[in-house]
């Protein structure tokens, strides 16, 4: 009997590995099409500084979300997606206060990057005890 049981646990383990590597053959499938195409909007689109905005994190976001849709159902990946805007505008916040604080304060990139991390999680903090819970 251990060995049947040995052997069913290998072919869960063996299912299971299977199974990452075709989400992870989906997700780089699906991802590098989704950056390819942002990528060429990022082209079109002027200035050049909206290529940043339209790199990777979108396409990863969908592609997660994509993954999670298929493999979690569509309530699941709504609360995905719902914990991605709100990390987008806690995100905003950092950027602005970047923006503000090296443009036109002059400080140090480093260390204003490094120290408004803070601002940025607060916020996600408050907009997750506000909106998601």
């Amino acid at each position: 009997m251990p060995e049947v049981e040995a052997a069913t646990r290998a072919g869960a383990f063996a299912a299971a590995k299977e199974e990452t590597m075709a989400q992870l053959v989906i997700r780089f499938l699906v991802g590098g099409a989704i950056v390819s195409a942002f990528a060429l909007l990022g082209d079109l689109l002027h200035p050049k500084g909206f290529a940043g905005i339209f790199s990777a994190a979108p396409s990863v976001a969908l592609a997660t979300l994509t993954l999670t849709v298929a493999s979690e159902g569509r309530g699941y990946a709504a609360l995905e997606a719902r914990s991605m805007l709100v990390a987008e505008v806690a995100f905003i916040a950092y950027a602005a206060a970047c923006t503000y604080c090296l443009g036109t304060r002059h400080t140090r990139s480093a260390p204003t990057a490094l120290l408004l991390l803070a601002l940025w999680g607060a916020v996600a903090a408050a907009l997750y005890t506000v909106v998601l819970r």
